[in-house]
C-alpha cells in the first residue's frame, strides 16, 4: 500500500506540473494512468475505465476550488455567466455518469482515445482567438451548452476547460475570461460527476478495497496531496522553458497514449471479424 500510495504522489506532482505547464486538465493525464495502474493492480477490466474517469473527477472537486480562488483574487470570473452555464452543467455531468455507467469498456475506451487525439492535436497547434465585440448567447443557448459540456467532461473525467473554453471564445469572451469562468465550471462538473458516480458504484460487490463508489480512495488521496501544491510550480516553469516545442513533444506523448487506447478499444471488433 505504502508504495501503490508513493505512486499516486509522484503521479500527482507530475500531474501537477504538466496542468501548470501547459494549461491543460489533469484528467488528460491523471485518467491514462490510472487505467494503465488500475489494470496492473488487477481490478476488474470491467470496472477499471470507469474507476479512473470518476476518480479523476474526484480529484478536480479539490484541485479546481484553488484554481476558481486565485481567478476569482484576479477578478477574471465573470459569476453571472457561470450561474447561466452552472444549471445545465449539473443535469450533464450527472446524465454524463449515468451514461458512463452504462457503456462497454471498449466503447468507453474508445471514447476516451478519441478525445486525447483531439487534445494531442490542439496542442500542436497555436489556439486562436476571436476577435470582434463580445456576443452574449441567450439563456438556452448556456443551459443547452452547459449539458453538453457537463455530459462530455462527466464521462471523459475532466474539468470541461477543453470545452468550455473554446465555447467561450466563440462568444468572444477574452481569453483570460474564458479560461476563469471555465475553471469556476469546473467544480460544479467534478461535483456531480463524482458524487454520481460513488452513488452508482455504492453497491457493486467487485470493486477493490477502499474504494468509495467507483472513486478509488488511495488514488484520489496522492494526487491531491501533490498536484495542488505542484501546479504552481508549473506554472512558473512555463515562463522559463520553451512552452510551444514542449506542448509539440508533449502532444506526442498524448498521441501515442491514445493511439494505444484506441488499439485496445477496437481490439474486441477486430477479434470477432472472422
Amino acid at each position: 500500500m505504502w508504495v501503490e500510495l508513493g505512486l499516486y504522489l509522484a503521479f500527482g506532482s507530475l500531474a501537477g506540473i504538466l496542468s501548470g505547464l501547459f494549461g491543460i486538465g489533469g484528467g488528460v493525464v491523471i485518467v491514462p494512468f490510472l487505467v494503465w495502474f488500475f489494470s496492473l493492480r488487477g481490478f476488474p477490466p470491467d470496472s477499471v475505465m470507469i474507476m479512473a474517469v470518476a476518480t479523476s473527477l474526484a480529484t478536480i472537486v479539490v484541485t479546481s476550488v484553488s484554481s476558481v480562488l486565485a481567478h476569482h483574487r484576479l477578478g477574471s470570473v465573470r459569476w453571472s455567466v457561470v450561474f447561466r452555464l452552472a444549471p445545465g452543467i449539473l443535469i450533464g455531468s450527472v446524465l454524463g455518469s449515468v451514461i458512463a455507467d452504462r457503456l462497454p469498456p471498449h466503447w468507453f475506451k474508445l471514447i476516451f482515445a478519441l478525445f486525447l487525439l483531439y487534445v494531442a492535436a490542439r496542442l500542436s497547434v497555436d489556439a486562436k482567438t476571436e476577435n470582434g465585440r463580445m456576443r452574449t448567447p441567450g439563456g438556452w443557448v448556456y443551459f443547452s451548452a452547459g449539458i453538453g459540456i457537463g455530459a462530455v467532461s462527466s464521462i471523459l473525467g475532466i474539468g470541461g476547460g477543453t470545452l468550455s473554453v473554446p465555447f467561450l471564445v466563440k462568444c468572444r469572451f477574452p481569453i483570460r475570461n474564458a479560461v476563469a469562468i471555465s475553471s469556476a465550471c469546473g467544480f460544479p462538473i467534478a461535483a456531480a460527476g463524482s458524487l454520481t458516480y460513488i452513488v452508482l458504484g455504492w453497491e457493486k460487490p467487485v470493486l477493490p478495497a477502499w474504494s468509495l463508489g467507483y472513486v478509488y480512495l488511495p488514488a484520489f488521496a496522492g494526487i491531491v496531496a501533490t498536484s495542488i501544491p505542484f501546479a504552481p510550480i508549473g506554472a512558473k516553469l512555463a515562463h522559463r522553458l520553451p512552452t510551444r516545442r514542449l506542448r509539440r513533444m508533449f502532444a506526442i506523448v498524448v498521441l501515442i497514449v491514445g493511439a494505444k487506447l484506441l488499439w485496445q478499444a477496437v481490439q474486441p471488433w477486430i477479434g470477432n471479424q472472422p
